[in-house]
């Protein structure tokens, strides 16, 4: 894992700055600090630069970033992983290519010099972003994986398009803009990012699965974008019935081993996250079992008993012979290094557990752990999320009598209640917009839905009447492929919007690469892996959420592995307890709130309304409000200080002058052609 940048100007005549270009990967920095590359093609008008995480290939000189092909036509930059590199690499040298080191990375390149991107891109398996120029076509790619598990950015700026993993990366370039548009601020503060957007004015990213196509044409750049793949749950109608609950139990274990036996793969030591879930201690029980010693399973702990799967964990790990490393947080921690955190993930966050995750894997690094196998996903393709459930009973058992309609909401209600108004509307929420896209509001978006109509009032002036016709949903909603929601299930609808929305927007980003690399630490989802995703999306929605058991197909596969307790334990949201559950968390809440929202704090940043906020607050301490309805306000409260410290970091002060800054404390200088 590492991380990439670049520029492509609309004029090949300018001339290139290789140290903004140094300046752009030192404050990447943490996502690579075993070294940094620069490579530009002067003629051209194209520059990248690579920040490096050493992972295969540990040979700095041999495997550095980025690639320039022999004939000096190819230039490529790639952060993440591929696996299945070994074959590939074995099959091109059979046919005769060369290649300059050991790393994965370079697969890449010469697939594309032998056939082309489109014929390359189906054969790479793994999590990834990378950008590539072709001289001989005077254009430039950015493609993201399937899923968006590596992130990639990019905008246009007068000079010509700049890209790169991180938003600082593209605010250490003076001609990008740092502004807040109303309609991205919006989205902060109600928690689900339109997809394809970010919060600030001319700033996108390139979707999961897709290619953003940048051809220059004279002195102009042209944009085009393209699907290469989409998650494909089959239509109603076209169902494989020949496969047998057995079949698709099988399917499922085969290919869940074959992604973690390829993750185990890195001239590093692989640990895995181990949670109190089936997903985590599937993927431990995997990795224990191929692997020749015991591997390292981190945990994280809460005071909260309510909140904390240390016991359940403690239990997997003793099982498979692992050795566990357990961390404990109190509230203290939580909001203590929220602003280190927020400086990554740049977007807010609604729960602490990005916090707890930043702080994990610091302690990972700390440890000489460079890469983990995570869960991220299961619960996407398989049905886990009490989102899952509802849809499924209320839009997906139609034949379903109304008295056990009654008891699945009942009881659907109770045993989620700790993250009612969060994982969970306290309310139905219906968008006409939504409803008119997919069918129904799917349950998953919303608690955020709910959240809308509180952030009007919240903003300053400004915004607010910018966005007196503005539509959440219909901005989501047209962000959603019809084609991929029309004659599915309504199961299969859910997961897909699910993915679209919060698995891309929230937990790939919040809860993974951003605070993962944070720390350079490479997070490795098996579960992502887009050949078990092909096996996913088969399994019947009957099978995915049996009865009442929810991912019913994937606890059979993995039954074997799995203590009977976990076994037949119902999916819990991993959740840090919310601010307002513990006195001393609610406190370094407050002391937050103290300064970034304060009223000389609003002022400056012109993003809210005191009066606003005020009210907020004085809601959440009315003795008649609900306990749903404060864990959605302190949601809110999560996200009103989110912004204000995203302006800080990122508006108000010279990002540009930090990257310089950070070069010159790395030391990282290049020397100017002559």
């Amino acid at each position: 894992m590492c991380g990439i940048g670049g520029v492509f100007l609309a004029d090949r005549h300018q001339t290139l700055d290789r140290q903004l270009l140094v300046n752009m990967a030192a404050i990447q920095s943490h996502r690579g600090p075993d070294g940094f590359g620069v490579e530009c093609l002067d003629a051209a008008g194209v520059g990248f630069c690579h920040a490096r995480l050493s992972i295969i290939d540990l040979n700095e000189s041999r495997a550095r970033q980025p690639f320039l092909s022999n004939d000096r036509q190819v230039l490529m930059a790639h952060n993440g992983e591929f696996y299945d590199f070994q074959r590939i690499r074995a099959d091109l040298t059979a046919q005769g290519v060369r290649f300059s080191s050991k790393s994965d990375s370079e697969i890449l390149l010469r697939l594309y010099q032998r056939q082309g991107l489109e014929s390359t891109l189906p054969l790479l398996r793994g999590e990834f972003a990378f950008a590539l120029f072709d001289a001989a076509d005077d254009c430039l790619y950015l493609v993201r994986d399937r899923f968006g598990i590596k992130p990639q950015y990019w905008t246009m700026t007068p000079e010509g398009l700049v890209f790169g993993s991180e938003l600082k990366v593209l605010f250490a370039h003076q001609a990008v803009e740092r502004r807040f548009t109303s309609e991205g601020l919006f989205h902060q503060l109600m928690q689900t990012m339109v997809p394809g957007t970010t919060a600030f004015a001319g700033v996108h990213q390139v979707q999961p699965g897709h290619v953003l196509k940048v051809q220059r044409r004279s002195d102009r750049l042209e944009v085009s974008e393209s699907t290469y793949w989409d998650v494909d749950f089959p239509r109603l109608d076209q169902r494989d019935s020949t496969l047998t609950e057995a079949d698709h139990i099988a399917n499922v274990r085969a290919a869940l081993l074959e992604a973690v036996e390829m993750r185990m793969v890195a001239d590093v030591p692989v640990g895995c996250y181990l949670s109190g879930g089936i997903d985590s201690c599937s993927i431990l029980g995997l990795a224990s079992a191929v692997s020749q010693g015991p591997v390292k399973a981190f945990t994280i702990g809460f005071d909260d008993a309510r909140y904390d799967e240390t016991p359940i964990a403690a239990e997997m790990a003793e099982a498979t012979g692992a050795e566990q490393d357990v961390m404990r947080l109190s509230g203290r921690e939580l909001y203590g290094h929220m602003e280190q955190t927020l400086w990554h993930t740049e977007r807010t966050i609604y729960n602490t557990l990005a916090v707890a995750k930043y702080l994990m894997s610091r302690h990972v690094n700390s440890v000489d752990y460079k890469v983990v196998m995570t869960g991220e996903g299961s619960d996407e393709l398989f049905g886990g999320y009490p989102a899952f459930r509802r849809d499924m009973f209320l839009h997906g058992l139609e034949d379903l009598p109304q008295s056990d309609r009654q008891d699945w909401e009942s009881l659907l209600q109770t045993n989620n209640s700790l993250v009612q108004g969060a994982m969970l509307a306290a309310d139905q929420v219906d968008d006409p917009d939504l409803d008119a896209v997919v069918g129904f509001t799917p349950s998953c978006l919303q608690p955020w839905l709910a959240c809308a109509p509180l952030v009007p009032d919240l903003l300053a002036d400004e915004h607010r009447q910018a966005l007196v016709e503005y539509s959440p949903g219909k901005a989501i909603a047209e962000q959603l492929n019809p084609q991929q929601l029309d004659g599915r299930h309504a199961l299969d609808k859910a997961q897909y919007v699910w993915i679209k929305t919060m698995l891309e927007g929230q937990i790939l980003t919040w809860g993974g690469d951003r605070v993962d690399m944070a720390n350079s630490m490479e997070a490795r989802p098996a579960f992502l892996d887009h050949h078990l995703a092909a096996a996913a999306v088969q399994v019947p929605p009957e099978l995915r959420i049996k009865g009442k058991t929810e991912k019913y197909v994937l606890r059979e596969a993995m039954a074997g592995l799995l203590p009977e307790v976990l076994y037949k334990r119902e999916k819990f949201a991993f959740m840090a307890p919310p601010a307002h559950t513990e006195p001393e968390k609610w406190a370094q809440m407050k002391q937050l709130a103290d300064d970034y929202l304060s009223d000389e704090a609003i002022d400056a940043a012109g993003l809210l309304s005191k009066e606003g906020v005020r009210a907020l607050f004085a809601r959440h301490d009315d003795p008649a409000t609900t306990d749903a309805e404060r864990v959605q306000m302190d949601a809110v409260i999560n996200h009103l200080l989110g912004v204000q410290m995203l302006h800080r970091m990122f508006v108000a002060a010279d990002v540009p002058a930090q990257a310089r800054e950070q070069a010159d404390r790395l030391g990282w200088r290049v020397l100017m052609p002559v």
